[in-house]
């Protein structure tokens, strides 16, 4: 994917920003009858793991995180891991995983896949970002496990969104109309709003699509406009200027 896509002008910035709201019908409130389901799926743990890794490092690092991911998807505790780096960092690795518990993810955490990563991440004198998150009508297992097809050019963002105190509510109506529609678009594969825990005003979607057709069809879906006056007013600072990773899968890699 060019990277141009999202640095060209400020405009194309906004529209992936408004990516993650879109689809805001009139008023909010007329549409109590499928608000939003907020709650997590039971006991369920939702993890992202930033890594800064030295260049030098950067093959043995996701030799590391590959052996991780794929003995995770091997626990049936496990409902989903993935590895990535970000198409223009690519010493940023990112670490999305998902368990039925906390306890079900300590106990993963004594494998000896866990420890080598822990180990090696030691080694090096890195020091993780880790965000735990709650999902927003959270997905099945099922629908996590979805992937691209071999013939599809997959594209994954990731967009942190840091909101006004008090506009929190109004986020999550603004999804209690769109989400349902994100995810039946043709293109996509996967699509997830997430609260990250600790402060009710930072949220992280994640989306993955098709290819860049099925993104672009994404940011056309109307309508725009109301999405675009909330991130005028609404928001700390503008997501499109630091917010966005756009990031490449390097584990599991499995494909329909």
């Amino acid at each position: 994917m060019k990277t141009t896509a999202y640095k060209s002008i400020s405009k194309t910035g906004l529209a992936i920003a408004v990516s993650a709201f879109t689809l805001i019908t009139g008023n909010v409130k007329a549409q109590n009858s499928i608000r939003i389901k907020t709650e997590v799926l039971s006991e369920t743990t939702s993890k992202l793991t930033k890594y800064e890794v030295e260049e030098q490092y950067v093959s043995q690092f996701r030799k590391a995180m590959t052996e991780y991911v794929t003995a995770s998807l091997s626990s049936k505790e496990n409902i989903m891991a993935e590895a990535f780096f970000e198409q223009d960092k690519n010493n940023i690795l990112w670490l999305i995983e998902r368990w039925n518990g906390k306890k079900q993810l300590e106990s993963f955490s004594k494998s000896k896949e866990a420890k080598a990563l822990q180990s090696l991440t030691e080694k090096l004198k890195i020091v993780p970002k880790i965000y735990y998150v709650n999902d927003l009508e959270p997905l099945t297992k099922e629908q996590w496990r979805k992937t691209s097809k071999k013939e599809d050019n997959q594209l994954v963002i990731m967009l942190f969104v840091d909101g006004k105190k008090g506009t929190e509510q109004n986020f999550k109506d603004t999804y209690d109309i769109a989400m349902p529609q994100f995810r039946n678009e043709p293109g996509v594969v996967t699509y997830q709003l997430s609260e990250i825990e600790g402060d009710g005003t930072q949220f992280v979607t994640y989306e993955k699509f098709r290819s860049q057709e099925a993104f672009h069809y994404h940011l056309n879906f109307p309508p725009i406009q109301p999405v675009i006056e909330y991130l005028e007013t609404n928001i700390k600072k503008p997501p499109f200027q630091n917010g966005i990773h756009n990031l490449i899968e390097f584990a599991p890699l499995t494909r329909e």
